[in-house]
C-alpha cells in the first residue's frame, strides 16, 4: 500500500456504522467533528501512562440531549461518553519554547467523541450487524434479561476496593452468563477501569470452560487501546492471536491501539500481515490507517485526495467517517486548502455529508479565521435538512472568540440559550480563552468564578486555559493558585495543564518551581510530551544546568522527541560556550541521524548557535554531497574566523568551497574578497578584485565593496579606494552611510577637500542622513590645512542655510581653518558670533584664536588676547598657556618661555610630560645645558621618568657641544631605563662617534641598528662615509657608498662629492674622476661645485694641468661659470708652485669678463703666506694689485692707520657673501702677516674679526671664569695670534691675582679665577693642509709649556692651573707677549709648513731632528733640545736613546728574576706541602 509514512502525529479515530435518527433529521453518526477529534486526539496525549483520569460526562453526546426540540426517547440508560480535553500534539516545529503556551487548537471548542461500542452505535441510530432488523416480545424479553445480568455484574465488580479481586466476585457466580454476556461485562467495565476489564479478561481465559473468541479480544484490545495501554494490548494480542480466527474486527482493534499514538508504520504492517493471511481489510481498517497517517505528523499536500484515491484501489468506497477524518485532520491544522479539496471530492463522489461534516467545515472556517464563512454555512444548515446542534454552536462561538469578536460571542452564547442548550463547559472555555488571549484576565477570572456559581463544574480545560493564559502575563502566582484550586477540586492536570504552569515559570525566570513543576508531573504518571520536554530543556539551558539539560534532552530523544531547531541553536550554543566538543558532535549526529535534518539546515544551527567549526565540517560534507551554497551560514562561518583571528582556515575554507562549489563561484569570490581585507591582505584582495573585472564577473555586494573600501583607508591606500568607490558607483551599487562618510574621510586625508564635499552633498541628495557631523568637520578642517579658509567659509554658510543652529564644532572647526592661514582677524569675528548669537565659545575656540595669531607671527600680541579674554570672564585653560609656551618654544624664545613656565607653576598647573619635553627641547636646541640638567633633575623629583625622546634631545645636546662623554652617559641611562633606542638614538650615536672620529664604533652601531629592522638616515651615512675618509678607513667608506648604490637609495651630489673629497684626500683621483660617470648613470647631473672638487682633487695631487683641462671643459659647455673653477684651478698652480702660470690664468680670467673676487683673492694671499721669500709673495700680491685689489700689498708694506679702516670696509663687504668669504680672507691674511713678522698687524685684524663675529666670540674665556680656548677652524697663523693674545691675558691675570695674595687686604674683584685645570681645543681637522693641532703643539713645545694632550680625547691640550701660572709667571718664553711688527721685512718667510706643521723657519731642523728620532717627547724636554746647537743636541739625542736601551735592559733582567723567585717560591711550597702530607719519612 502505497500510504505516505514520513510523518509521526498522534490522532485517534473510531467508526460506527450510522442509522437514521428521526424523519426530520436524516444525520449519520460520526465519530467526530473538527473539535471533538481535536479532543480526542489530545486525550491519549494527556492519559498516558495514567490508571484513575478525571473525566467529565458530556451529556451531550447523546442525541436526545444535542436535539432536546425533537423530544427524542430511549428505551435504556443514556450511555456515558467520557471524555477529558487535554491539549493536542504540539506542532512540529516551535519558533521558541520560552513563549510557548497551549495551543488554541487545544481549547477552543473541546467536545464530546461516542466511544466505539454497540450501544452507542444503537443510540446514534445505525443498525446492529448483530441484529435482526425485527425483534419479537422473547427476543426483547431476552435483550432486557442480558442487560440487566450485565449491569448487575458490572456493578459488583466496579464497586469492590482495591484489595479485591474480580475473581472474588465472577467465582460465586452469581447470575448465569453467556459469552456475549461477558464480553459486554469486560466492556461496561472497561469504561470505568481498564484494570478490573483486564482483569475479567485474564479471570476468563483462566477457566477451562472458557473458549476465547474474536469478539472478546477485540472488546479488551479496544479498552487498552483507549487506557493508552499499547504495551499490554501489543502483548495479548501477541498471545491471543495465533488462537483466534483471523477476523477483521481483531486486526481493527490493534490498528486501532496503534492508530491513537500515531504508529504509522505499525498500522501498515498489521494491514500486510491481515492481507498476508488471507484476512482482507474492510473500510474500517482503511478508515482507522488513514487516521493513523493524519496523527503521524503534518499532512502535506493533497494528502488527503492521495488517501482517498488508495481506498478506492483497494475495492472500497470511502464512507462519511472516511470523509469527516480527513476534515477533522484538516480542521487540527487549519488547512482550508485541504478541507475544501476533500469536502469537493465528497460531494463528486455523491457522499451524503452529515451533521458532523458541516460542523468540521464551521471549524475549519473558524480555524482559518474566516468566521464570515463559518457564519454563512452556519446559517444555510436548516435549507440542507440539518438543525444545529450545541457542538455547531461552539465551533461558530469559537471562531468569532478567535477573533476577539466579544458582541458577537455574546450573540451566539444568548441564541444557544434561548435555543435551550445553555451555556456548557465549552462554551465558558471558549469564551475565557478569548479574554485571556485580549488580556482581560479579570474578565476570565470572573467568568470561571460565575462558571462555578452557575453550578457548571470547571473540568481541565478550564483550569488550563485560566493558568496558561496568566502564566502568559507572568501573572504566575495566581497561575499557581488556580492550580491549587483545580487540584482541590478533584481535577486531575492533564500534560497540558502541567505544560502550561511550566510555561509560565520558565517565563518568570523561576527555574526551581518550574523543575518541581515537572518533577510532579511525572510522580503523576504524566509522560511528558514534545512542549513539557521543551520548556524544561530551554529552562535548563538557560539557566546553565548543562548537566542536567544534556540528561533532559537524552531522555526527550529516548521518548521519540526531538527539539525544534531554535532549542537545537539554544542548546549547541550553551554547549560550545562550555566547549563541550563531544555532546556537540553527539547532537549534531542525533540532528542527522534522528531527526534526518539535512546537512545544510544542521550547518545553518551550528552557525547560529555559534559552532562555527562544527558548522564548517557539516558544510563542507553538505557541498561534498552536492548541497547548494548556503550565503548567510558561509558569510557567519567567515566572520566567526575573521573575529577569533584564525584568517588561514578561513581561507583554505574558501579555497575548498572553490573546489567543490563552482557554480557559486561569485559569493565565493565575493567571501574570499571580504575575507582578505579582514586578515589585511590588501594587496591580494584588490588583485582578486581585478580577476572579476579580467573574467568578466561584476559583483554588486555591498558587503565587498565596503570591505576593499575599508581596507584601503586602514592601509592608507587612497587611490584604490577612490577607484573601487568609482566601480561601486558605475555598477549602480548603493553606498552605504558608512561607505559615505569612509570616502569623505579619504578624499580629506588625499586633500581633495572639494571633492569630499561633493561626495557629502550627494549622499544628502540621496538621503543618507549623517548620524554625527565630524564628516563636516572633516572637511572644514582639510580645507583650512591646505589654506582654503575662503571655500571652507563657504561650506559652513551652506551648513548654516540648512541648518537651524550651527553646532560648537562647525564654529570650532572654521577657526581652526582662519588660524591655519594666520587670519585672526576671521577668526575673532566668528569668535564674536558665537558669543553673540550662540553656542558658547569653548577652550578649542580660544586655542584657535591663540593658533592664528602664533601663525602669522603676531607672538607679542598674545598677551594682549590673553587679557582680553580674561576680562571677559574666560578661564585661561592649561592646553591655551601650553599653546603659547609651545609657540615661544618652536620660534626659540627661551626667555619667554622660561617665564610662561614659572607663572604655570605659580598658578598651581603643575607640569606634564609634555611640558618637560618641550621645556628640554627647547634648553637642548639652545644648548642650555645647565637649564636642561636641571629640568631633568626636577622631572625627576616631580615623580617622571624621562622617556626616549628627551633623551634623544639630550643626546643631540651633547652631540653637538661635542661633550662625548657625557653623550655616552645619556645612553647608559637609556639602557638602564630599559627602554629600546630608536631610529633618533641610533643616528644621534653614530654621528656622535664620526664626530669622535671613531667611526669604527659608529659601524658596530650600525650594524646594530639593523639587527633590530631599523635603517640609518641618510645624513648618518653621509657623516659614516665622511669620518671613515678622514680616518683613512676608504675601504669601509667605499662599502657604505656601495651598499647606498646597491640598495636604490637616491643619493644626492652631496654623496658624491663626499667621496670625491676622500679620493682627494687619499690620492686615488682616477676613482673621484670615475665619479662623474657614477652621477651620470644615477641621474645627478655634475654641479660647478661637483667640478670645483674634481679640479681641487687635481690640484692636491699636484696635477694642476688636468684641473686645467676640466676648466676647458667647462668652458666648451658654454655654461656661465663664475670665479670658482678658475680659483680650483690657480690655487692648483700656485700650491704647485707656478707662480707664472697661476699669474696668467687671472690674466685670462680678466680676458674673460670675470673679475677677481674673494675666491681668487684668498688663493693668491694664501699662497704668499707659504712662499719661501718675500720677493715670491709681492709678486703675488702685485698680481692682485694689477687687477684693482692692492689692500694685501700695502697692509705688507706700509704702515697707514687708514688700512685699519680699509680692512673694516672690506670685511663688511665680504661678511654677506656666502661659502664663508670673510672668515676664510680673515685667515688668508692673518697668515700672512704673521709669516712675514707682522705680528702686531694680524693681531688687530684678527681682533677686528673677533669684533665683526667673523671669529666666535670665545675663541679665549678667560673672563668668563673658564680660562678654556677653542682654535678650531682657525688657520696656522691666525691660531697663533689667538694663542699668543691668550697666554697674555692670563698671563695679566695670573699676576694680578698673585699680587693681590702679597696684600692684606687682597680682593680678587675684577678678576676671574682660574679652574683646576685650563683645556685648550685645537680639534683634529686640517684647514689647507695646515693641522692646527701640530702647529699649536709645536709652538707650546717650543716655549716648554705645561700643556699635555688630553688622555680621553683627541685634538684637546690639558694643562693644571698651578703650573701654568707659575709657567706664565717663570718662563722667559713668556717675558714679552706683546706682539709686534717687523721694522722691515724679512727676506724670507719666518714660517715654514711642514708635514701639516705651521712652524717657524728656525725650528725645522730642530723639530725634524727630534721628531724622527725620539717620537713624540714632553715639552719642556723638547725644549731644552730645541734650543741646543746642533751638535750637542745630537749628542743628548743620542744619549737618551742609549739609556732608554739600558734602562729597558734592566726592566728585561729583572722581569727574568723576578719570575725565577716566583718558580722557586712554588717548588719550595710544593716540597713543604709533599712532606707534611708524609711525616713518617722525616728522620
Amino acid at each position: 500500500m502505497a500510504l505516505t509514512s514520513s510523518c509521526r502525529g498522534v490522532v485517534t479515530f473510531y467508526p460506527s456504522p450510522s442509522t437514521k435518527i428521526s424523519k426530520h433529521s436524516s444525520i449519520s453518526p460520526h465519530p467526530t467533528c473538527s473539535s471533538s477529534s481535536s479532543t480526542s486526539t489530545t486525550e491519549q496525549s494527556t492519559n498516558n501512562n495514567t490508571t484513575n483520569t478525571h473525566n467529565f460526562s458530556y451529556s451531550r453526546a447523546s442525541p436526545s440531549v444535542r436535539w432536546p426540540h425533537l423530544k427524542l426517547h430511549q428505551n435504556y440508560p443514556p450511555p456515558q461518553t467520557h471524555f477529558t480535553h487535554p491539549p493536542p500534539t504540539p506542532p512540529t516545529t516551535t519558533t521558541s519554547v520560552k513563549n510557548e503556551s497551549l495551543d488554541e487548537n487545544a481549547v477552543k471548542d473541546a467536545r464530546g467523541v461516542t466511544h466505539d461500542n454497540d450501544e452507542s452505535r444503537e443510540v446514534l441510530g445505525r443498525v446492529s450487524r448483530t441484529r435482526g432488523k425485527k425483534m419479537t416480545k422473547l427476543a426483547l424479553k431476552r435483550a432486557k434479561d442480558w442487560r440487566e445480568r450485565v449491569k448487575f455484574l458490572t456493578d459488583r465488580i466496579l464497586g469492590l476496593r482495591e484489595d479485591q479481586f474480580v475473581a472474588d466476585v465472577l467465582d460465586e457466580r452469581p447470575v448465569q452468563m453467556t459469552p456475549t454476556d461477558y464480553c459486554f461485562v469486560v466492556k461496561w467495565v472497561g469504561k470505568e477501569s481498564w484494570n478490573r476489564a483486564l482483569e475479567v479478561y485474564e479471570w476468563l481465559n483462566l477457566c477451562h470452560w472458557y473458549s476465547p473468541n474474536a469478539r472478546m479480544l477485540a472488546t479488551v484490545l479496544s479498552i487498552l487501546g483507549r487506557a493508552n495501554q499499547e504495551s499490554l494490548a501489543v502483548e495479548i494480542f501477541t498471545r491471543a492471536e495465533p488462537s483466534v480466527e483471523n477476523t477483521v474486527q481483531v486486526y481493527n482493534a490493534m490498528m486501532g491501539v496503534y492508530a491513537r499514538n500515531g504508529r504509522f508504520s505499525k498500522v501498515q504492517e498489521l494491514l500486510d500481515l491481515m492481507r498476508k493471511k488471507g484476512c482482507e481489510p474492510d473500510l474500517v481498517s482503511f478508515n482507522t490507517l488513514i487516521n493513523a497517517r493524519l496523527k503521524a505528523g503534518a499532512m502535506a499536500p493533497n494528502l488527503g485526495i492521495e488517501l482517498l484515491n488508495e481506498v478506492r484501489r483497494s475495492g472500497l468506497r470511502p464512507d462519511i467517517i472516511t470523509y469527516n477524518t480527513l476534515i477533522s485532520a484538516c480542521s487540527r491544522e487549519s488547512n482550508l486548502e485541504e478541507a475544501m479539496k476533500v469536502y469537493k471530492d465528497l460531494e463528486q463522489h455523491n457522499c451524503q455529508p452529515d451533521l458532523w461534516t458541516y460542523n468540521a467545515m464551521i471549524s475549519v472556517y473558524g480555524r482559518c479565521r474566516l468566521s464570515g464563512e463559518a457564519e454563512q454555512l452556519f446559517k444555510e444548515l436548516e435549507s440542507k435538512g440539518f438543525f444545529p446542534d450545541a457542538v455547531t454552536y461552539n465551533s461558530l462561538l469559537y471562531a468569532f472568540a478567535r477573533e476577539g469578536n466579544v458582541k458577537k460571542v455574546k450573540e451566539i452564547s444568548e441564541e444557544m440559550v434561548k435555543m435551550g442548550f445553555g451555556k456548557d463547559e465549552m462554551t465558558h472555555n471558549t469564551i475565557i480563552h478569548m479574554y485571556g488571549k485580549k488580556g482581560q484576565h479579570e474578565l476570565a477570572l470572573q467568568l470561571y468564578r460565575d462558571m462555578k456559581l452557575s453550578g457548571r463544574n470547571p473540568d481541565v480545560v478550564t483550569y488550563t486555559v485560566l493558568i496558561d493564559s496568566l502564566g502568559k502575563v507572568d501573572r504566575i502566582s495566581d497561575a499557581a493558585n488556580v492550580m491549587s484550586e483545580m487540584l482541590d477540586a478533584g481535577v486531575k492536570p492533564t500534560l497540558r495543564t502541567y505544560s502550561a504552569l511550566i510555561c509560565g515559570y520558565a517565563k518568570a525566570g523561576k527555574r526551581v518551581e518550574a523543575e518541581e513543576t515537572f518533577s510532579s508531573m511525572r510522580r503523576s504518571g504524566i509522560r511528558p510530551d514534545h512542549l513539557a520536554y521543551s520548556v524544561m530543556l530551554d529552562i535548563f539551558l538557560r539557566f546553565n544546568e548543562t548537566k542536567k539539560a544534556i540528561v533532559l534532552y537524552r531522555e526527550m530523544v529516548r521518548d521519540g522527541f526531538s527539539p525544534d531547531h531554535p532549542l537545537y541553536e539554544t542548546m549547541l550554543r550553551v554547549l560550545g560556550r562550555e566547549n563541550k566538543v563531544e555532546d556537540i558532535g553527539k547532537v549534531v549526529k542525533d540532528m542527522k541521524e534522528l531527526c534526518g535534518m539535512n546537512l545544510q539546515a544542521i550547518s545553518s544551527i551550528l552557525v547560529k548557535a555559534e559552532c562555527y567549526d562544527h558548522a564548517a565540517e557539516v558544510l563542507r560534507s553538505a557541498i561534498h554531497d552536492g548541497c547548494e551554497l548556503d550565503r548567510e551560514n558561509l558569510l557567519s562561518i567567515l566572520s566567526s574566523y575573521s573575529l577569533s583571528g584564525r584568517h588561514s582556515e578561513a581561507l583554505e575554507l574558501l579555497e575548498f568551497l572553490k573546489e567543490h562549489a563552482s557554480e557559486s563561484n561569485s559569493l565565493l569570490t565575493e567571501a574570499l574578497i571580504t575575507m582578505l581585507c579582514k586578515v589585511n591582505r590588501l594587496d591580494a584582495a584588490l588583485e582578486e578584485y581585478s580577476n572579476t573585472w579580467r573574467f568578466g564577473f561584476f559583483s554588486k555586494s555591498k558587503t565587498m565593496y565596503e570591505s576593499l573600501i575599508h581596507s584601503c583607508e586602514e592601509n592608507e591606500r587612497f587611490a584604490e579606494a577612490s577607484q573601487v568607490f568609482s566601480d561601486m558607483r558605475f555598477y549602480n551599487v548603493g553606498p552605504s552611510e558608512y561607505v559615505y562618510r569612509c570616502m569623505v574621510l579619504i578624499y580629506c586625508k588625499m586633500g581633495f577637500p572639494e571633492t569630499a564635499h561633493f561626495i557629502a552633498d550627494q549622499a544628502e541628495y540621496k538621503g543618507v542622513v549623517f548620524a554625527d557631523i565630524s564628516i563636516y568637520v572633516d572637511i572644514i578642517e582639510t580645507y583650512g590645512r591646505l589654506k582654503l579658509w575662503q571655500k571652507a567659509e563657504s561650506f559652513v554658510g551652506s551648513l548654516k542655510q540648512r541648518c537651524v543652529t550651527v553646532d560648537r564644532k562647525i564654529w570650532n572647526a572654521l577657526i581652526q581653518a582662519y588660524a591655519a592661514s594666520g587670519c585672526y582677524e576671521r577668526a575673532r569675528a566668528v569668535f564674536n558670533t558665537m558669543m553673540r548669537d550662540g553656542p558658547s565659545p569653548t577652550v578649542d575656540s580660544i586655542n584657535g584664536l591663540l593658533q592664528a595669531l602664533i601663525v602669522d607671527g603676531r607672538l607679542d600680541e598674545l598677551y594682549v588676547v590673553i587679557q582680553e579674554l580674561q576680562d571677559m570672564d574666560f578661564k585661561i585653560s592649561k592646553s591655551s598657556i601650553l599653546l603659547m609656551l609651545d609657540a615661544f618654544a618652536q620660534a626659540g624664545n627661551i626667555f619667554e618661555a622660561k617665564k610662561i613656565y614659572h607663572g604655570m607653576k605659580a598658578a598651581g598647573y603643575l607640569p606634564t610630560m609634555h611640558l618637560y619635553r618641550v621645556m628640554i627641547g627647547l634648553f637642548c636646541k639652545g644648548k642650555r645645558v645647565r637649564d636642561v640638567e636641571a629640568m631633568v633633575s626636577e622631572m625627576e623629583e616631580a615623580g617622571f621618568k624621562p622617556d626616549l625622546s628627551i633623551w634623544n634631545s639630550m643626546l643631540k645636546l651633547y652631540t653637538g657641544i661635542e661633550d662625548y662623554k657625557s653623550t655616552v652617559i645619556v645612553y647608559q641611562k637609556i639602557q638602564e631605563a630599559g627602554l629600546q633606542p630608536d631610529e633618533d638614538t641610533f643616528n644621534t650615536l653614530i654621528i656622535m662617534y664620526c664626530r669622535d672620529r671613531r667611526p669604527e664604533e659608529g659601524l658596530s652601531l650600525m650594524h646594530e641598528m639593523r639587527k633590530l629592522s631599523l635603517e640609518p638616515k641618510l645624513d648618518t651615512y653621509k657623516s659614516l662615509i665622511s669620518a671613515a675618509g678622514k680616518q683613512q678607513l676608504l675601504e669601509q667608506a667605499e662599502e657604505l657608498f656601495e651598499e647606498l648604490r646597491s640598495k636604490g637609495r637616491k643619493l644626492d651630489r652631496s654623496f658624491y662629492h663626499t667621496m670625491m673629497k676622500i679620493y682627494r684626500d687619499s690620492g686615488n683621483h682616477s676613482k673621484a674622476e670615475k665619479l662623474l660617470s657614477m652621477m651620470e648613470e644615477a641621474g645627478v647631473e655634475p654641479s660647478l661645485a661637483t667640478m670645483h672638487l674634481l679640479m681641487v682633487s687635481y690640484g692636491s695631487s699636484g696635477q694642476p694641468h688636468e684641473a686645467d683641462k676640466v676648466l676647458s671643459n667647462l668652458k666648451e659647455t658654454s655654461l656661465n661659470l663664475s670665479t670658482l673653477p678658475y680659483s680650483s684651478v690657480i690655487d692648483a698652480y700656485l700650491k704647485n708652485g707656478d707662480y707664472n702660470i697661476g699669474i696668467q690664468k687671472l690674466m685670462e680670467m680678466q680676458k674673460e669678463g670675470l673679475e677677481p673676487d674673494h675666491r681668487i683673492w684668498t688663493c693668491f694671499i694664501r699662497a704668499a703666506s707659504l712662499s719661501q721669500s718675500t720677493s715670491e709673495a709681492i709678486i703675488l700680491l702685485n698680481a692682485l694689485r694689477d687687477t684693482g685689489f692692492d689692500l694685501p700689498i700695502r697692509l705688507l708694506t706700509e704702515r697707514s692707520e687708514s688700512l685699519v679702516a680699509e680692512v673694516d670696509l672690506c670685511l663688511e663687504k665680504l661678511i654677506p657673501i656666502e661659502d664663508n668669504a670673510a672668515f676664510n680672507f680673515v685667515n688668508a691674511l692673518v697668515d700672512l702677516m704673521w709669516a712675514f713678522e707682522l705680528r702686531a698687524t694680524a693681531s688687530w685684524i684678527f681682533q677686528l674679526a673677533i669684533k665683526k663675529s667673523i671669529y666666535c666670540h670665545d675663541v679665549f674665556r678667560v673672563a668668563d671664569k673658564d680660562w678654556g680656548a677653542d682654535f678650531r677652524k682657525l688657520s696656522g697663523g691666525s691660531a697663533l695670534v689667538g694663542l699668543t693674545l691668550w697666554l697674555d691675558h692670563m698671563q695679566a691675570s695670573s699676576l694680578s691675582k698673585f699680587q693681590t695674595f702679597n696684600r692684606q687686604d687682597a680682593s680678587l674683584e675684577g678678576y676671574p679665577e682660574s679652574p683646576k685645570s685650563v683645556v685648550l681645543i685645537t680639534g683634529t681637522a686640517e684647514y689647507n693642509r695646515v693641522s692646527l693641532n701640530s702647529t699649536l703643539k709645536a709652538c707650546l713645545w717650543e716655549m716648554g709649556s705645561p700643556f699635555l694632550p688630553c688622555k680621553t680625547r683627541s685634538g684637546l691640550l690639558v694643562a693644571k692651573a698651578h703650573s701654568l701660572r707659575m709657567w706664565l709667571k717663570d718662563s722667559p718664553f713668556c717675558l714679552d707677549l706683546e706682539l709686534k711688527d717687523a721694522p722691515s721685512l724679512p727676506e724670507l718667510n719666518s714660517m715654514q709648513l711642514i708635514d701639516g706643521c705651521f712652524i717657524r723657519r728656525g725650528l725645522v731642523p730642530a723639530f725634524k731632528d727630534i721628531t724622527e728620532r725620539l717620537g713624540v717627547v714632553r715639552p719642556k724636554k723638547f725644549a731644552r733640545l730645541a734650543l741646543l746647537p746642533a751638535e750637542k743636541r745630537d749628542k743628548a739625542i743620542q744619549a737618551d736613546i742609549e739609556g732608554g736601551n739600558e734602562k729597558l735592559e734592566k726592566m728585561k733582567r729583572q722581569f727574568k728574576l723576578r719570575r725565577r723567585n716566583t718558580q722557586k717560591l712554588r717548588t719550595k711550597r710544593y716540597v713543604r706541602r709533599a712532606v707534611m702530607s708524609k711525616p713518617g719519612r722525616i728522620r
